[in-house]
């Protein structure tokens, strides 16, 4: 090999090292990622497995990087996928450990999903409010404990915010209502207590806000009303008292509204049978009074469940106005007198209407 060549070839494997170098992912990263392995356990499938060599950009399982920076960018592990590791073990994930603190030097962290493993426990990071490039936190159906960060309101790229089916407790943070990109709020199936934030309204970009079994009494917020688009508000099975604002019904997007299974009372708003919502569920709370005579055209109920409730009177006529009617549950109220005839009433079965005080026709016994 002549002198040239020699130093032809030596170039080149200094340019392709340095490359490679240049390409993979930063030690930090990859040590950040490594801490995170260790603090958890995952027996069954061997996700884990692939986390090997120096570059934590290439086929390591659930792990994609910022082309351009090749800073780690997501971490998407799902307990529950249709990915073929899945499909080869005929299981479902499971996961034991806990949320390394290690997480939070991935600074250029935009996704972080750790859902549905079933056994990962311990609290949420704090520190994972200074990742200033966050925008998904994911968390579902795991044993998370603890409070949710009280700055959590830093994180003001944060548009999913999904923490359901755990035991986290504590309140709502205040500053939560500082997450002016949040677009979807998942809070169900928790432990956490207290009042909902008086400003919650100032969410404006949410479009869900799911909160149900919990723990959450006071009133509702009448500035939920200016949160124009939302669609989707899930209070039911809370500890939630006083009236309902009249301001829900006129919100222009708000589709499904469930407030079952609290301790709500007072007259419901007449705006609520005459808005957008086609999906209203205020069961088993203790509203009382007649039921109001308002229906018309713009009344669109996929379901309306008025059930264990304490309404007394006759059922409106005006509810065979509405344009449609799908399910409709009166049960376990004090409503008397004849049930009325033609649509919606002539497609609904005997439970809708059972165990009143004295209601009678089809679909019950006629009318004496």
């Amino acid at each position: 090999m002549t002198m040239f060549s020699y130093i032809t070839l030596l170039a080149t494997l200094t340019i392709l090292i340095f490359t490679s170098t240049v390409r993979s992912c930063p030690a930090s990263d990859r040590a950040a990622l490594l801490a995170f392995k260790a603090a958890l356990h995952e027996p069954y499938l061997g996700i884990f497995n692939s986390w090997t060599g120096t570059d934590c950009c290439h086929n390591w399982y659930g792990v994609s990087c910022d082309m351009e920076t090749r800073r780690v960018a997501d971490i998407n592990l799902r307990g529950e996928s249709e990915d073929p590791i899945f499909q080869k073990a005929g299981r479902s994930g499971y996961m034991t450990g806990s949320i390394s603190p290690s997480i939070c030097k991935l600074e250029r962290l935009s996704s972080l999903t750790i859902a549905d493993w079933k056994g990962i426990s311990g609290p949420i990071p704090a520190c994972i409010t200074s990742l200033p490039f966050l925008r998904i936190l994911d968390l579902i159906g795991n044993r998370i404990s603890g409070e949710i960060p009280a700055d959590i309101g830093r994180l003001d790229r944060l548009t999913v915010l999904n923490i359901a089916d755990n035991l986290v407790t504590g309140r709502i943070p205040r500053s939560l209502t500082n997450l002016s990109s949040l677009m979807h709020l998942d809070l169900r199936n928790n432990r956490i207590w207290g009042s909902l934030p008086i400003d919650f309204g100032r969410l404006r970009m949410l479009s869900r806000a799911l909160l149900s079994r919990n723990y959450i009494g006071g009133t509702i917020p009448d500035s939920i009303s200016k949160i124009y688009r939302l669609a989707d508000l899930d209070l039911s099975l809370n500890k939630l008292s006083g009236e309902i604002p009249a301001s829900l019904g006129k919100m222009a997007v708000l589709a499904t509204l469930n407030l079952d299974s609290n301790k709500l009372s007072g007259k419901i708003p007449d705006s609520l049978f005459n808005s957008a919502i086609g999906n209203l569920n205020l069961s088993k709370n203790t509203f009382q009074g007649y039921l109001p005579d308002v229906f018309g055209p713009k009344s669109y109920f996929t379901v309306l469940d008025l059930s264990y409730n304490n309404f007394w009177g006759p059922i409106p006529k005006s509810l065979s106005q509405s344009s449609f009617i799908g399910h409709l549950d009166l049960s376990h109220n004090r409503l008397c007198g004849r049930i009325p005839a033609g649509p919606p009433f002539d497609h609904l079965e005997a439970t809708s209407f059972a165990y009143n005080a004295c209601l009678c026709g089809k679909p019950l016994g006629a009318c004496k």
